[in-house]
């Protein structure tokens, strides 16, 4: 099974994404997500992923998605997380990232549906837009 984490980043009514460099999603949009590693947290992880990916630190103030996806030998379980923006320093690793941008809500919804990487993009940036974010306190380690 595998973790992936990340986060939607608002600005101004704006949403940062990524492209990716990866051949798999080559130029597709997405935002700055990756996987949990060995003895992190879930929000540990989705800072680090957002930092690497954007340069940016944030802090995580809600869960605005949670899904699971069943291959044929794997399990991937993925949690985006809704951020608030405290220091933006957009940089990244350009053979993972090529390139991080601000979209509108609109741009997002309707200018891009073969842009993107996942409809997940768009699921979370909505949730997120719409308050649909469960609290941070929900989360517990066991």
């Amino acid at each position: 099974m595998k973790i992936a984490i990340g986060g939607i980043i608002e600005k101004d009514g704006k949403y940062l994404l990524v492209q990716e460099a990866e051949r798999k999603w080559y130029k597709k949009w997405n935002f700055p997500a990756g996987h949990l590693e060995n003895n992190e947290s879930l929000e540990e992880g989705a800072i680090r992923e957002i930092k690497e990916e954007t340069g940016c630190d944030v802090k995580l103030n809600g869960i605005c998605y949670i899904g699971n996806k069943i291959l044929k030998h794997d399990i991937i379980a993925m949690i985006i997380f809704s951020t608030e923006l405290i220091n933006e320093n957009i940089k990244y690793d350009k053979k993972e990232i090529l390139d991080a941008k601000w979209y509108t809500y609109d741009e997002i919804l309707n200018d891009m549906d073969d842009m993107l990487r996942t409809d997940i993009v768009k699921t979370a940036i909505k949730n997120a837009k719409n308050k649909a974010i469960a609290p941070m306190d929900i989360i517990g380690i066991f």
